[in-house]
């Protein structure tokens, strides 16, 4: 006796979703949620953001009040040296800023809260990333603004209003490209005692070897080399630029001067997109491997 069971050829399935839709909303939500708890743990702990706005402010006091009686066309024209140094604090503090950045996700990842966000039901673990990366921008554009209002105590002038955009761009430029890099030494260090270290290491290095402190021709040869191959040099002139040029600026018009020739502001914009995108592409092969 033989049994013959009916096939069915076409299998639809009862209900459609719109899978694109329901992706969007649920990544959003889970970086608005994670975010949320970076900003409740800072509200909780202020310390952090505190130190973030102090130590950049004593820079700006001690050096500026160390170089007060400096001659006012030393380092450059029609201008004091308060004027000259607030650029580079400014830039030095999203610098420092997002360096740090890696700190919460290496706590996260010794105290096994990191684990448990793996192996939770995330639609993506990059919104861990990305979380990381818009808190920190906020942190660091607060910490900017308080740098801002206190150079314009000290004696500095107002960024002009049509160049605020392009201020901003610059900031976050810088902000997002050492985020990443802080995030992917916080997967890739052992602990944070060694990232801490290695922040140390680098922070200062970093702001001797940039204009953030004097110009380029007051270097030896061998330190400007450096200084002009420092992304923050460029970010700093640029920023310097637009205060220096009141509302006549332009990307066209040369910023800085160095060995190999002469930067404008729209080749320094250029210039910082092409570095956040290669280290993006870096750090996104670095976290995917760690991720996965």
């Amino acid at each position: 006796m033989t049994f013959i069971f009916p096939v069915q050829t076409d299998l639809k399935p009862i209900l459609k979703f719109e899978a694109t839709r329901v992706f969007s909303y649920s990544i959003i939500q889970e970086i608005q949620a994670l975010v949320k708890r970076l900003f409740l743990q800072v509200w909780r702990r202020p310390a952090t953001l505190m130190a973030g706005i102090i130590q950049p402010l004593l820079w700006l006091v001690l050096f500026g009040g160390l170089f007060y009686n400096t001659p006012v066309n030393l380092f450059t024209i029609n201008t004091t040296y308060n004027c000259f140094l607030s650029s580079g604090i400014i830039i030095f503090t999203s610098f420092t800023g997002a360096l740090n950045s890696g700190l919460p996700l290496m706590f996260d990842r010794e105290f096994g809260f990191l684990n448990r966000l793996l192996t939770a039901p995330l639609i993506s673990r990059s919104s861990i990333i990305f979380s990381s990366a818009v808190f920190m921008t906020c942190i660091s554009l607060i910490q900017v603004i308080f740098i801002v209002i206190a150079s314009l105590f000290m004696g500095n002038s107002s960024l002009p209003l049509n160049a605020t955009l392009i201020f901003c761009v610059i900031i976050l430029l810088i902000t997002v490209g050492v985020t990443m890099l802080s995030l992917a030494l916080a997967f890739t260090l052992p602990g944070h005692i060694e990232l801490l270290a290695l922040i140390l290491v680098v922070n200062l290095p970093f702001l001797f070897s940039s204009t953030a402190l004097a110009p380029l021709y007051f270097m030896p040869p061998w330190l400007q080399l450096i200084a002009s191959l420092n992304p923050l040099s460029y970010a700093i002139e640029g920023v310097r630029y637009l205060y220096y040029s009141s509302v006549n600026w332009n990307f066209t018009e040369s910023v800085i001067r160095i060995s190999w020739g002469e930067i404008s502001l729209g080749q320094i914009i250029i210039l910082l997109v092409i570095l956040d995108l290669i280290g993006a592409y870096i750090v996104s092969n670095i976290l995917k491997a760690k991720l996965n």
